[in-house]
């Protein structure tokens, strides 16, 4: 009964969190702080017949409260928006023990920037971030380094001295590329021709999911011939406005198409039957983040395989925070727990998914 009740709290506060995003205006960091906190408090009073929330509230050795400044990517996809909705509920839940300031940064770095001098400006207990691109980091997280303000990297890595933060939650990206081509690899029998969508240029997800990807592919399986590999923005109007684009360069050719989100996918999916082929049939696919969306495609027959990335990390994210406000000793790396999803379990696995 707690996890059902639990499921069914965390579900809506996410409906809401994407219903929300969809026609929100960019807002400076400290205005978005503030409105993230007058929801978060609205989803606890919402919910305080959740017992399960009580469960694993983190405790801090000193009287006051844990306060995190968190500078988040935007609203890209399905599931950066439960990745939102996770880290803004379990926040929610510990308002007696939880400050969240939270930032959107409508997909520029500059606005993460922004948002992450403003936490240093408010003194906060640690700064964490989803870093929409790898590279630009050094000269603001040597800032919040020099303030005395650990940084925790959430879901993408940053590309800089390990010096400059504290530890990385998420997954090994470089392995879901290798797990994605060994997926398309036997869905084609070893051998054919393929595209690929890629996510957002410099992001840390796009640069490993690619790396591992087509590096599995020029090792293992030389069959498998990559036509095209373009990015799509790890949207899906993006990706569906690429993928009408290779079906038009090459046509029939295709016999599969690996995406670097699940989200590009379901949007390459219209295009394939806008086209004129059946995705899943026609064209094999492979994608990776393990979205609602994409386990209906599968169920329905139009999808094959999604590679699991989780974004359910709140209750990750605050207990690492909680460690490092209380001096503890954290890992470098935080890993997830993920596993492998096929078109034949789809519908029986489909009324379990969370996000």
């Amino acid at each position: 009964m707690r996890k059902k009740t639990w499921s069914l709290v965390l579900c809506a506060a996410m409906a809401a969190s994407m219903m929300a995003g969809c026609g929100a205006k960019q807002e400076t960091a400290a205005t978005t702080a503030a409105t993230t906190a007058a929801a978060a408090a609205d989803t606890a009073a919402a919910a305080t017949t959740a017992p399960a929330a009580e469960a694993a509230k983190p405790e801090s050795k000193g009287n006051d409260k844990l306060v995190v400044g968190f500078a988040q990517i935007g609203q890209e996809s399905g599931w950066r928006d439960a990745e939102t909705a996770s880290i803004q509920f379990y926040a929610g839940q510990n308002l007696d023990t939880i400050d969240l300031k939270f930032a959107d940064a409508q997909q520029k770095q500059e606005n993460q920037i922004k948002a992450i001098k403003s936490f240093i400006d408010m003194g906060v207990d640690v700064i964490g971030l989803a870093p929409v691109v790898e590279t630009g980091w050094d000269a603001v997280f040597t800032e919040a380094k020099d303030a005395g303000i650990p940084i925790v990297l959430v879901d993408r890595k940053a590309d800089v001295d390990e010096s400059l933060y504290e530890t990385f939650i998420g997954s090994d990206f470089i392995e879901e590329g290798k797990n994605a081509a060994i997926e398309m690899s036997n869905l084609l029998g070893g051998e054919g021709k393929i595209v690929e969508l890629e996510g957002t240029v410099g992001a840390s997800a796009a640069n490993d999911r690619k790396k591992g990807f087509d590096d599995e592919i020029a090792a293992n399986h030389t069959g498998i011939e990559i036509l095209e590999s373009q990015t799509g923005d790890f949207t899906r109007a993006k990706g569906k406005e690429v993928m009408e684009s290779f079906l038009k360069t090459y046509g029939d050719q295709i016999k599969g198409v690996y995406a670097h989100n699940d989200d590009m996918m379901l949007g390459a999916i219209e295009a394939i039957k806008e086209a004129g082929f059946k995705p899943g049939v026609d064209i094999k696919t492979v994608s990776v983040d393990g979205v609602k969306g994409l386990f209906e495609a599968m169920a329905a027959g139009e999808a094959n395989v999604t590679v699991e990335c989780n974004p359910l990390l709140g209750e990750q994210f605050f207990t690492t925070c909680m460690k490092l406000k209380n001096g503890e000793p954290v890992e470098k790396w935080v890993k997830s727990d993920e596993g492998i999803y096929r078109q034949d379990t789809a519908a029986a696995d489909l009324p379990n998914r969370k996000y």
